[in-house]
């Protein structure tokens, strides 16, 4: 990788902390992001936090998505990160917005990276920090404040002694000299108590109270919690049980910092902690939530889905493992179903849906047939799809926007593959990302499939692992895959011949990942035999891969 000038200077200067106090005084502002970046490169948390302190923009992003080979920043320096924010409050900095975005990375992966539930707790610290720093400060200010309120009525309190010695046209006079002064004094008793901080407050109180009638009830309560906020922090939030008190408290916290929510993820908390956690985000700025491994139901999922509404721009919601149960055949399941349907009417701008293993087989034009705009992502790993849910889904208005689509772990058989066929046909100019995994695809199935496979000219990523092909339907799939233009990745299972003795002549997914593969066979055998196959259509540029755990679709975007 080549490095300009400018970051190999950056990382020159920054290795020396010693020498910061010569060149932080001389470095013009747009140099201070090169730094930065330098800085957490190398790890120099001391810079990194002497480099926030004296931040000259109005905004600072840190994070989002990274480059190939590219670490997440270490602990110490998102942590002296976010300290030389708070420091920074008393300095009068320049900085309005912090975006810490994707900033989280793997617990302990390489580099001590700080994940998203232990940044989230930073964060939350951060902003009661800051509140109890402001409040000290205040204190502060309110004591010379009364010292010099109290300095001023001694001085009245001797001029009016003196005024009283004094004739009766004298103090006549005075009284009239000091009305003039107090006329034209700029300064009053209230904004000396107050202070210049306090009645830019005021100034900004005013303002939102003429132009509040103009906007929604929503924006106004906004503004108005917005008073007194000097950084608005933006950042992807990750609420369990034990840190959900945390949370709370930082959402609810009015003070110098606030905290903005772009993704919300939560995991194992009641419907009751997730509604209380919904009413205190801004509405605004929420884009997405994850909710996981939280016992909803369908009665608490239709209790959620109507406050989702009133986020504006939530254009993702993904529900895994929320043991969901819809039957017919319950009573009162009717209603239900309804209330579903209406709640998701309401999402406007919803545009990615991930619902894995919520049990809904036959319920899926009932769950998607309300959404009001197409969507881009789907995912509906171990649905149980039925015949009928395939159907409606190859014909809904969805499918021809679709970019990514994830039907892993749901059988197909010789009865819905007309319709995957039907679907792969309408998507053709628009997928990008499929995942068959675990659909049970013999090569007789796959055969069927591979023309209108094929004719998805946009695909760039293609997962069918833990299906029972044999090698000779993997040598198919490769002279198919060879010929898809945009195809830059391949997950292939292992073939049948690759495992040892005594598999099930039809194997199950879950059997396919837990049956041992015969260590007599070279474990490159067909990987060879599959470059081969590529290398002789001329392919040089699409990569093979059987490894399940470490596969992931965006080493291609």
């Amino acid at each position: 990788m080549v490095h300009s000038l400018v970051r190999l200077c950056a990382r020159e200067v920054v290795s020396d902390h010693s020498s910061s106090p010569t060149w932080l005084r001389w470095v013009p502002r747009e140099l201070y992001g090169a730094l930065l970046e330098a800085a957490f490169a190398c790890c120099r948390p001391l810079a990194v936090g002497e480099l926030v302190q004296r931040w000259p923009e109005r905004t600072l992003r840190v994070g989002g998505r990274r480059k190939t080979g590219q670490t997440a920043p270490s602990r110490l320096c998102i942590q002296s990160l976010l300290l030389a924010v708070v420091r920074g409050l008393a300095d009068q900095s320049a900085l309005q917005v912090l975006d810490v975005c994707g900033l989280q990375g793997d617990e302990g992966g390489l580099g001590d990276p700080m994940g998203g539930w232990s940044l989230t707790v930073a964060l939350c610290t951060m902003v009661v920090q800051a509140k109890a720093g402001a409040h000290r400060t205040q204190r502060k200010e309110g004591d010379r404040e009364r010292k010099r309120f109290s300095a001023l009525e001694r001085e009245r309190d001797l001029k009016r002694e003196r005024g009283q010695r004094m004739g009766v046209k004298e103090l006549k006079d005075g009284e009239t000299c000091r009305e003039k002064t107090r006329s034209k004094s700029p300064v009053s008793d209230e904004e000396l108590i107050k202070g210049i901080r306090r009645r830019m407050e005021m100034e900004r109180k005013r303002g939102v109270v003429v132009t509040g009638s103009e906007g929604s009830k929503i924006e106004t309560e906004e503004k108005e919690a917005d008073w007194g906020v000097l950084v608005q922090v933006r950042g992807d939030i990750f609420v369990n049980a034990r840190s959900w008190e945390r949370v709370r408290l930082a959402l609810s916290t009015s003070g110098p910092l606030k905290l903005q929510c772009r993704y919300l993820r939560v995991e194992e908390i009641s419907v009751t902690s997730i509604r209380t956690l919904l009413n205190l985000l801004p509405r605004r700025a929420l884009l997405g939530i994850d909710i996981r491994y939280s016992s909803l139901g369908v009665a608490g999922l239709a209790e959620l889905l109507p406050l989702l509404s009133a986020f504006p721009q939530l254009n993702s919601l993904r529900l895994h493992y929320c043991n969901l149960d819809i039957r017919r055949d319950n009573l009162g399941q009717e209603g239900v179903l309804r209330d579903l349907s209406r709640g998701l009417s309401n999402l406007q701008e919803l545009r990615q849906l991930s619902l894995t293993a919520l049990r809904l087989p036959g319920q899926l034009r009932v769950l998607l047939s309300s959404l009001p705009q197409p969507l881009e992502v789907l995912e509906l790993p171990y649905l149980s799809l039925s015949p009928a849910d395939l159907a409606y889904l190859s014909c809904s208005h969805h499918v021809s926007s679709l970019l990514q689509l994830d039907l892993s772990e749901n059988c197909l058989d010789e009865t819905t593959v007309p319709s995957i066929r039907r679907l792969l046909c309408q998507a053709s100019s628009s997928l990008q990302h499929l995942s068959l995994s675990g659909c049970g695809l013999t090569n007789g199935l796959l055969g069927m499939l591979l023309s209108s496979l094929g004719g998805c000219w946009a695909l760039k990523s293609l997962a069918l692992a833990l299906n029972p092909l044999s090698r000779a339907g993997l040598c198919d799939l490769m002279q198919t895959a060879a010929r898809m233009p945009c195809l830059r990745l391949l997950l292939y299972p292992n073939p049948l011949e690759d495992y040892q003795p005594g598999l099930p002549e039809l194997p199950s997914s879950t059997q396919l990942l837990e049956w041992p593969l015969d260590e007599s066979i070279d474990n490159n055998t067909t990987s060879n035999k599959l470059s081969k196959v590529l290398m002789d259509s001329g392919r040089s540029d699409l990569l093979l891969t059987c490894d399940l755990l470490n596969f992931d679709k965006d080493m291609v975007d």
